[in-house]
This record gives structure tokens, sequence and C-alpha cells, in this order.
């Protein structure tokens, strides 16, 4: 007969919160991005993009260029998540985050595939808010005197300067 061994636990190492800022960012832009080119499989607008229009609008380089910028926001908040500054990346990820929610929910204003529409701005706004959440619950630490290494080099207490 065999005696049962314990079962290991995985290990949960600690996600910071740059690098879950970084991965909620890529998921959002891929909702982003795979909303606007599932879109294409909708009857009757690659006939549309065909004859040089898109939603309401004619195609015009300030069109494409628009669009352009606001993929590029995500695409940057990738970078900046990883690379700014605490301080400033919690206020530019509550900023932006905040800023992208009534974009997102434009997407669905007027159309008529309201389920396709509405799953892909749920599932934007959901990523936003944790995106919200990670920057808003950033970990704080306690200022503290600076350490300095004494004679035995032990970490000991600068000194105060008066």
């Amino acid at each position: 007969m065999r005696t049962r061994q314990p079962t290991a636990t995985l290990e949960d190492p600690r996600i910071p919160v740059r690098v879950k800022l970084a991965a909620a960012w890529t998921s959002f832009m891929f909702l982003y991005a795979y909303v606007d080119i599932l879109a294409f499989f909708k009857p009757g607008v690659i006939d549309d993009i065909e004859a040089g229009v898109v939603w309401e609008f004619d195609i015009s380089q300030t069109l494409l260029t628009t669009f352009l910028a606001l993929m590029a926001i995500p695409i940057l908040m990738v970078v900046l998540s990883m690379t700014l500054p605490a301080r400033a990346n919690r206020i530019t990820n509550l900023i932006v985050a905040s800023i992208q929610v009534p974009f997102a929910a434009f997407n669905a204003v007027g159309e008529s595939w309201t389920y396709f529409y509405g799953l892909g701005v749920a599932l934007e706004v959901i990523v936003l808010a944790l995106i919200l959440r990670y920057a808003w619950t950033w970990p704080r630490t306690t200022p503290s005197a600076p350490l300095a290494t004494g004679p035995d080099r032990e970490p000991v207490r600068a000194q105060q300067q008066a």
C-alpha cells in the first residue's frame, strides 16, 4: 500500500505593479485592435472602405492619423508603465485609463451589432478598471532616513543634518 505524499504548493511570487499595468495595457491594446479587425467581417464594411468611408467619415489622411494616434495611446502606455518613475507612473495611468473609458464606450454608440460591440466595450472597460485599481492601490512605502555603511560594514542610519 502506498502512503500519500503531501502535495507541493505552487510558488506564487508577487507581481510588481509595473508588470501588472503593462500586461493590462497590452490586453487592452489587443482588445481594442481586434474589435476593429473583427468588425471588417460585418457585411458592407469592406464595401464602405472601398468607397472611401469609415462609419460616417470620409477616409482621409487626417482620419487615419487620428486612428493611429488613438491606437498609439495604449501602445505607449505599455512602455510608460514599465519605465516611468512610480509617482508619475501612477498619475499617468489613472489619468489615461480614466480618459479611455468614455472612448471605449463610444465604440458601441449607434451600432446595430450590440452583442459584438457590447462585449468588446465591456471587456475593455473591465481591463481599464483593473488598470485604475492597480494604479490607485499602488503600494506605498514610508519615508525613512537613508542607510549608510559604518566601519564594520553594517548598515547604520545616516545622521540628520540640522
